[in-house]
């Protein structure tokens, strides 16, 4: 008799690729809330500007989100990967040539009166104007990791592991933000800042040479033998079909409970990524050189807690909870442990870094079952689609979120209390998860496959 052949585990490999593309999007993302301190001497923006810049950049993130998911299920995931990667690694690094505007002022034409300094209306710095161009380039293309990720995810693992792969490869963003504070402030006070964006994207292009070879689907892997192609496959079989415009996709109410989730949620951690830095200067007197060791600390929390949320849902259905329940328990344990981050402007600076943690580890875990319940309830040639569109709500809220941001605490910065301004943004980031999962749960009170028509 022969023995069973063991099943062979790349999809590992995959997951293990995606969550180092991940890894290397958020660095790319991160370098620049880590450099505003620095930014803000040698350009001489504002809060206001800064808000803009970050907005600039979540305005064109919500547009790539949407053409890439749209892009990723005609296309698939291979190519969409490589498109998005090369696009984001080349804004990357063009940054760098910003350096040879600093000192330089724009007059700006009377109807872009708003995007200036308040002193002086109309005259802003040219490298204010030239972060907005970049940005805007990095914006676009790094839309594609996120439609193209959850893609490979469904494609590559059976449902009841999804959350957990989601999960791990969304510890990516983390990681990322972990080696960005050990990394960037090092580079840009020895090299210069421009050599960080430099080098953020020559990661992105030595990663290419990996993802060429060794991604397709998995029945056209050498690597992946039956036992392993019969375990990917091991859901209900799906109808086949073509990739459904994104209207028909946005006919199902289901579909509008990740898209108000996304809007809500999402601006909450593009402000723990962009401002952070900035609390702990302007609110406990730490610089980039001091706080550095507070930010990768709580981004660890972030990662080693956020994973154990990806592998809860995943336990509760082995243990026979219907999939529903085990994705809405987890949510709603999620949002519940985001909201003592309410506290963090009147703690002290290490037990605001494990508030921050905890609040942060609960948003990428309540992120991963999120994006899980979207493969829950649609067909895969519609996932991409959908993540796409979700991204963009996200995106669109974080940067209406960010403007808010720079000119509330620009205003509390006239009366010399930056304190109270960020308390004031902690309290909103406190109640926006509960307050999405109701939306969530009145939107979709169950999670179960739809028939989407083409």
């Amino acid at each position: 008799m022969t023995a069973t052949q063991p099943a062979s585990r790349y999809r590992w490999m995959i997951l293990a690729l995606v969550f180092f593309a991940t890894t290397i999007n958020y660095i790319d993302r991160q370098i620049l809330s880590l450099l505003k301190p620095m930014l803000d001497v040698s350009i001489g923006w504002t809060n206001t500007q800064y808000g803009w810049v970050n907005s600039a950049f979540q305005g064109a993130y919500a547009i790539g989100l949407l053409w890439f998911g749209s892009f990723v299920d005609r296309a698939g995931v291979k190519r969409g990967y490589q498109i998005s990667i090369i696009g984001w690694s080349v804004a990357a690094i063009l940054h760098a040539p910003i350096i040879l505007l600093v000192g330089m002022s724009l007059t700006l034409p009377s109807w872009l009166g708003w995007l200036a300094n308040p002193q002086t209306p109309l005259v802003v710095p040219a490298a204010f104007v030239a972060f907005l161009v970049a940005r805007v380039l990095l914006g676009l293309f790094e839309g594609g990791n996120f439609p193209a990720a959850i893609k490979a995810v469904t494609q590559w693992f059976p449902r009841r592991e999804r959350a957990l792969a989601t999960s791990l490869f969304n510890a990516g963003t983390n990681v990322g933000a972990i080696f960005a504070p050990a990394l960037v402030p090092p580079l840009a006070y020895f090299l210069g800042w421009p050599w960080a964006f430099v080098l953020a994207g020559i990661a992105g292009l030595l990663w290419l040479l990996q993802w060429g070879p060794k991604y397709d689907s998995p029945e056209r892997r050498p690597e992946v033998n039956a036992a392993e192609l019969a375990h990917i496959h091991s859901d209900p079989a799906e109808a086949p079909g073509r990739s459904p415009p994104w209207q028909r996709v946005l006919c199902h109410r289901q579909a509008w409970s990740f898209i108000t989730s996304k809007f809500l949620t999402d601006p909450v951690w593009w402000f723990f990524l962009s401002w952070l830095p900035d609390f702990f200067k302007k609110t406990r007197g730490l610089d980039i050189k001091n706080s550095w060791v507070h930010l990768v600390t709580i981004y660890v929390i972030i990662t080693v807690l956020s994973i154990g949320g990806g592998w809860l849902s995943g336990l509760l259905i082995n243990r026979g909870w219907s999939v529903s329940r085990a994705r809405k328990t987890g949510m709603l344990c999620f949002a519940s442990l985001v909201v003592p981050i309410i506290l963090v402007s009147k703690a002290g600076d290490w037990q605001a870094v494990l508030l921050s943690g905890l609040a942060g580890s609960a948003h990428q875990a309540w992120s991963a079952t999120l994006y899980t319940t979207v493969s829950d309830m649609f067909p895969k040639r519609a996932v991409a689609t959908l993540i796409g569109i979700g991204g963009m709500a996200g995106a669109i809220g974080g940067m209406i979120f960010q403007v808010f941001v720079g000119s509330l605490l620009d205003r509390f910065a006239k009366l010399g209390n930056a304190s109270a301004g960020y308390a004031t943004l902690f309290g909103i980031c406190a109640g926006a998860y509960l307050l999405a999962f109701v939306i969530n749960h009145l939107l979709a009170p169950k999670f179960e496959p739809l028939v989407i028509r083409e």
